[in-house]
């Protein structure tokens, strides 16, 4: 009796099983989200203004926080106007691509957090974000 090609191919399995791979990338990235609400977590507490039509930003290079007595932190450190003038630039030399979150206080005076964009707009940041905490909205 001849054997025929389909007799040969049923016993042998000629494919990648990507399963594996697949299981392992999923468990990466619910580490990854999981991990990187302790990477952004705030050393003051500020009240965001709400807004129902923000977005989650995964990755931030550059945080500024502007907290409710109008002090300024980047990345977590306490810093004035003039440092951030003086400290940017080093930044954006490493990553000119950076995007700058600003985190302002809803108590801050919109002026104050305009002078901070401002700044990081003439030392030549592009991309901005602006925090705002979530706004669940109410059926009419």
């Amino acid at each position: 009796m001849a054997s025929t090609d389909s007799d040969c191919e049923e016993g042998l399995i000629t494919e990648i099983n990507v399963t594996p791979m697949v299981d392992v990338m999923l468990v990466l990235l619910i580490i990854f989200m999981v991990t990187a609400t302790y990477i952004t977590k705030r050393a003051i507490e500020v009240k965001l203004p709400e807004a129902a039509t923000g977005q989650d930003v995964s990755v931030t290079t550059l945080a500024v926080v502007v907290a409710p007595d109008g002090a300024l932190l980047l990345n977590g450190d306490k810093v004035t106007l003039p440092e951030v003038r003086t400290r940017v630039p080093a930044l954006l030399k490493e990553n000119p691509g950076v995007q700058a979150v600003v985190d302002g206080d809803k108590e801050v005076p919109y002026g104050r957090v305009m002078e901070v964009i401002d700044t990081l707009r003439s030392l030549g940041v592009k991309n901005f974000a602006a925090s705002v905490e979530h706004k669940v909205e109410e059926p009419l």
